[in-house]
């Protein structure tokens, strides 16, 4: 009988050991597993960070169509016809990563443009409202392709700048750097994305519903690239004073005011993300958080919008989670 349960628990080691010790085995730490969830034997608390910034989210304005002045300040919209400059992608709330100036002023689109060839056919009071995006001096920063930008000729003689064939444009309600009021005006304006597509979930209904029902998926993140987000687009943290061998927890009692332990997921319905690296974990309260490549990992309270990461390098000790399970690091 010894024998028999001696055997079984070393099978239940086994298991363990395959699922997350061998691939974050620290030295020296043999293949002992540490019981999870025993109060005892869990990492000392790790106090919170009081104070956490997140940038005050963007309104979308409604504007009532485009081409008839839409109520814009011509004296406003002629500040915003100079060159483009230095393009980057920027995160914009409930949007995602779209294009923006060098003055980190917010670029769109115009669904009754063409990009095949380019053309604009926003001219007279619509040019006042939507201010055409001069191609001088434009250059390609972060997240862009300088192979996709171009120019087209405008009815005045001017060249606009374009991003894989689609004119660009400025919105003249929009005042400071994250700014996209403009995101579906008419139902045919939208902030343009690197690709020249409408940025985020302004895309097409089939692209944006690619996820769907997805409990667990993969972001792309202009400043890190490739990152894990929960079913309503949340980015998930893992905490360097956890422990993914043996299994330990760092962010206990009030740390847990301010990062909150994520729920676990069917395996069935993550993507773009290995099922193998999707777990969970018993906490020493009993209930149940999820893993990431043996790592617990958590939501930050700060971020206030879908695709927020204020949570990033927080202490320098909580980090985004790349697609393959390890820290975020910003591309460079």
């Amino acid at each position: 009988m010894r024998r028999e349960i001696f055997a079984g628990s070393a099978i239940a080691v086994l298991l363990l050991t395959a699922g997350c010790g061998l691939a974050e085995k620290p030295p020296g730490k043999g293949n002992a597993v540490q019981p999870v969830g025993d109060s005892k034997k869990v990492g000392a608390a790790y106090g919170a960070d009081g104070a956490y910034g997140s940038d005050a989210a963007v309104g979308a304005g409604t504007d009532g169509g485009y081409g008839s002045g839409s109520g814009a300040d011509p004296a406003a919209a002629t500040g915003k016809a100079g060159p483009a400059g230095t393009l980057k992608v920027a995160q914009l709330p409930n949007i995602g990563g779209g294009v923006t100036d060098g003055g980190g002023l917010t670029l769109y689109r115009f669904d009754k443009d063409t990009a095949k060839p380019p053309k604009s056919n926003c001219e007279g009071d619509c040019a006042t409202t939507w201010p055409a995006v001069a191609a001088d001096d434009a250059t390609a920063g972060e997240g862009i392709d300088a192979g996709l930008l171009g120019s087209v000729a405008r009815a005045d003689g001017t060249r606009q700048l374009t991003v894989a064939g689609w004119p660009a444009y400025r919105y003249a309600k929009d005042t400071k750097a994250g700014d996209a009021l403009g995101e579906g005006v008419g139902g045919t304006w939208h902030v343009l994305g690197a690709d020249g597509k409408p940025a985020g979930a302004a895309r097409k209904p089939e692209a944006a519903t690619q996820a769907q029902g997805a409990e667990l998926s993969v972001a792309q993140n202009a400043k890190l690239g490739a990152i894990i987000a929960d079913a309503e687009g949340r980015t998930l943290y893992r905490f360097d004073k956890d422990s993914a061998w043996p299994m330990k927890f760092g962010c206990l009692d009030a740390c847990l005011d301010t990062w909150k332990p994520a729920k676990p997921v069917d395996k069935t319905k993550v993507t773009g993300i290995s099922a193998e690296l999707v777990g969970s974990v018993k906490r020493p309260d009993g209930s149940e958080q999820l893993t990431i490549d043996c790592w617990p990992v958590y939501l930050f309270t700060g971020d206030k919008e879908p695709g927020d990461i204020n949570g990033h390098n927080k202490q320098g000790l909580w980090f985004a989670v790349t697609d393959k399970g390890k820290k975020a690091k910003a591309v460079s």
